[in-house]
């Protein structure tokens, strides 16, 4: 008889054990996936009409990239002093907090709790009943009013089955990289936006410079003018044609003395600083030379452009956030623990056995109806996910575009400034002739004009020509992940 009852026993907890797998592959068939695609990285192997040297300017620190010790100097205060690279370092730090968080909420939480209290209850009630019939202990009867004390430490500890919380911790990790190279990318934007401000503010000088000459040259044209006039070989319009160049570009030098002021407060602005001068040695700006920047290939970006490093951790971290939120669908196992000691007399609180109090559960919670709002964080995860493919995505191709670009654009200008070049050195020859063949009268005032005028307007395009071509060297050191390191 009792194996028999063993037996239906048996058969009962298998089919109990049955039912809850069917149950189990039921709930499972429910949990909603989406299939994303995977992030596209390939890159063309060269750059356009370029080789495929995997020399990369790029790894090149920008102490050597950068010769001008006045800039290097700026460069290396802003990066101490910027206010926003400051707000981004801080960002970083509240990243890396992040992850502390994340990493503790799989590990067991242990609270220790101690309390007071003090109870009395009515004589004519259950509770009042029982404690008016017992006694503590023989003689010796529970005290009223009915105080209690208890101290102890208690532990709630949810099992990672699912790995839910550890991928929420990886996936933090993946958004302090990010973070970093969020860092990364905006010192590098740093670097090359000091760059081309200094550079602007040298081009401004050299304009300066230009204009003054230029003006010492129309102002001993009007005196000959003048003196042509007098002696009866030309007329007033021809004098208050040259005295209206000469005022003409004396206002012009207030326009760009303002454009200087602006350009040093730019710089003392990104270096964190109140306005004053800039130290520069401007003289020599026209003869720089232009170094040569290899490229490297297209998949060297793939590394060294803190952007698209940045993107790519951002889309790691979305990945594990999808897993994350999937598993939110899965049963979350908890248990609960705690430990203390408890008496309604602090004489008896440290009495043991007696006053030892314990306790252990285990919990087993799974989202069963009504299971919208997971379904809407799964989705928004999915989706979130497929977002960071997409920026991902576009990182590299706006990486490699902006390569290109650059590419064309230094050899586009090497050869716009050789011309222009040429045309200043033809135009401030003609000055000379114009005014020689002026004074032999072979020529009209008007001529001469003309030729002070084109040659200033050449020597100012010469400049701008040469300030282009030094931006387009930062902005391809910058273009192909430089300057951060």
């Amino acid at each position: 008889m009792e194996r028999k009852r063993k037996k239906v026993t048996k058969m009962k907890h298998r089919k109990s054990l049955l039912i809850g797998m069917i149950a189990l592959v039921a709930f499972y068939s429910c949990v909603p996936t989406r299939e994303i695609r995977d992030e596209n990285v390939a890159v063309p192997e060269n750059y356009q009409n370029q080789s495929t040297d995997t020399v990369n300017t790029a790894l090149v620190e920008w102490k050597e990239f950068f010769k001008d010790p006045n800039l290097i100097a700026l460069i290396d205060t802003a990066l101490v002093k910027n206010q926003e690279l400051n707000i981004m370092l801080q960002q970083v730090d509240m990243a890396k907090n992040v992850i502390q968080a994340k990493k503790g909420e799989y590990l067991p939480f242990v609270n220790l709790q101690a309390g007071a209290e003090i109870e009395k209850v009515g004589e004519y009630t259950r509770n009042g009943a029982v404690e008016k019939n017992l006694e503590v202990k023989e003689g010796e009867e529970f005290p009223e009013p009915l105080t209690n004390y208890m101290v102890g430490a208690y532990a709630t500890w949810e099992l990672d089955v699912w790995k839910k919380l550890r991928n929420e911790k990886k996936a933090a990790v993946f958004e302090y990289l990010s973070s970093v190279e969020g860092k990364n990318f905006m010192v590098t934007n740093l670097v090359a936006e000091i760059a081309d401000s200094y550079y602007e503010l040298m081009a401004l000088d050299n304009q300066m410079a230009i204009i003054n000459q230029n003006l010492e040259i129309q102002q001993n044209a009007l005196r000959m003018v003048k003196l042509q006039k007098q002696a009866a070989r030309a007329t007033e319009l021809a004098v208050k044609r040259f005295q209206a160049e000469v005022m003409k570009n004396r206002s012009h030098k207030y326009e760009i003395r303002q454009e200087i002021v602006e350009a040093e407060n730019r710089l003392n602005f990104l270096i964190g600083r109140s306005p004053q001068h800039i130290q520069r040695e401007s003289d020599n700006f026209i003869d720089t030379p232009i170094d040569t920047v290899y490229a490297g290939i297209p998949s060297q970006l793939l590394q060294n452009r803190p952007d698209v490093r940045s993107a790519e951790f951002e889309l790691a971290a979305a990945k594990l956030d999808t897993k994350a939120a999937k598993a939110s669908f899965y049963p979350q196992f908890t248990i609960k623990a705690g430990l203390g000691l408890e008496a309604f007399d602090t004489k008896y609180l440290t009495t043991t056995p007696e006053s030892v109090l314990y306790s252990a559960i285990g919990d087993m919670v799974a989202p069963l109806i009504n299971r919208n709002a997971i379904k809407a964080q799964y989705k928004n995860a999915t989706a979130r996910q497929l977002q960071a493919v997409y920026e991902y995505e576009k990182a590299i191709l706006n990486a490699y575009i902006e390569v290109a670009n650059q590419l064309s654009n230094i050899d586009n200008l090497k050869k716009s400034y050789e011309l222009k070049d040429g045309q200043v050195q033809a135009l401030t020859e003609s000055i000379d002739l114009s005014t020689r063949l002026f004074q032999s009268a072979r020529v009209e005032y008007i001529e001469v004009l003309l030729a002070q005028r084109e040659a200033l307007e050449s020597r100012m395009e010469l400049v701008e020509t040469k300030k282009d071509q030094m931006l387009a060297q930062v902005n391809m050191y910058r273009a192909l992940g430089g300057g951060w390191n």
